[in-house]
């Protein structure tokens, strides 16, 4: 009789909450629920993010009242940095040597709005399927997994809030379906808040400000001296900045490659003379670089994914003759 007690509360207590087969559809709508959730709700809570032996706490304050989203991330753990964001507007105040560094990004989506509210793109590139439950910051979760289509991106394991559906934990998984990297929740509150205060760099007044250059360029497919070729499948360019970057003589191109979940950057610049070129391939976690040099031009490809596509974008760079 207690064995048979203990049985039914175990499956009680592990089946779903749903009695229902879940449809093909079911998974891409909670997703939907959670691209929503992340700029529809406002909340403050502290998440943690790891891969490897790197571990790090940041804080995040989000608020949408109905006049705008704005959000404030602050790093809590090594050299201060915050970044601010005003609807799809980022600002990044950094610390480096005794000077505040300030830099604009553009349509980088910071977790827990990971998710794009537009899914199409995404559903090319990755099948969704639900696969169970789990508990987390004190809420209750239910895990969707985002399997990769090909060998171009990650898979990702996401749980998203039963009540809110908004993001609560996301773990990148490689190629073997190994954990690689986690980002999750260890505390989260949803806020009633209305006045802006909290809306501020909190960083040192007595160091200078620096405003790192930034020159915005047509999202084409190249210039002059360069064009781009294929691309591997599902990811298109979305963005082209040229940057000035101290010591060299000549903007840094900075093109910007999404699948509508997963980026990679490539940049290309002119070698300059005497300069040791980089060549070859790196991993730091998730994250893969590729370098070559080609036509005189040193080009870059960096980004979460897997080596493939980092290789695939960088050779798609052609030069004329």
């Amino acid at each position: 009789m207690k064995k048979w007690l203990l049985a039914c509360f175990l499956a009680s207590h592990f089946s779903f909450a749903w009695a229902e087969p879940v449809t093909q559809a079911e998974p891409w709508r909670m997703l939907e629920k959670a691209a929503h959730a992340a700029r529809d709700l406002s909340y403050k809570g502290i998440f943690t993010y790891q891969s490897g032996e790197n571990s790090r706490s940041i804080e995040i304050t989000h608020m949408n009242s109905g006049q705008g989203e704005y959000s404030r991330v602050v790093m809590l753990d090594g050299l201060p940095r915050e970044v601010l964001s005003q609807g799809s507007d980022i600002v990044i105040f950094s610390q480096r040597n005794e000077k505040i560094v300030i830099e604009k990004r553009r349509g980088k989506n910071l977790f827990p709005a990971l998710l794009p509210v537009n899914l199409d793109a995404v559903k090319l590139s990755y099948q969704a399927r639900v696969s169970g439950q789990e508990r987390i910051a004190g809420r209750e979760g239910v895990v969707v997994l985002l399997e990769a289509r090909d060998a171009y991106r990650y898979s990702y394991k996401l749980l998203t809030d039963k009540e809110y559906g908004l993001l609560l934990k996301v773990t990148t998984l490689n190629e073997g379906k190994e954990a690689i990297e986690h980002i999750a929740f260890n505390q989260l509150n949803l806020l009633n808040i209305n006045d802006m205060n909290w809306f501020k760099p909190k960083v040192d007044p007595m160091k200078p400000y620096v405003m790192e250059d930034e020159m915005p360029a047509s999202v084409a497919s190249g210039n002059g001296e360069w064009k781009l070729g294929d691309l591997p499948s599902g990811y298109k360019l979305i963005d082209h900045i040229k940057r000035k970057v101290p010591g060299k003589s000549v903007a840094v191109n900075q093109l910007i490659f999404s699948d509508g979940l997963s980026s990679v950057s490539l940049f290309i610049e002119p070698l300059a003379k005497g300069a040791r070129p980089r060549v070859g391939h790196t991993m730091a976690g998730p994250t893969n670089f590729y370098a070559q040099v080609s036509s005189g031009y040193q080009i870059v490809a960096v980004g979460e994914v897997p080596q493939a596509a980092v290789l695939h974008i960088a050779n798609s760079v052609n030069f004329k003759k």
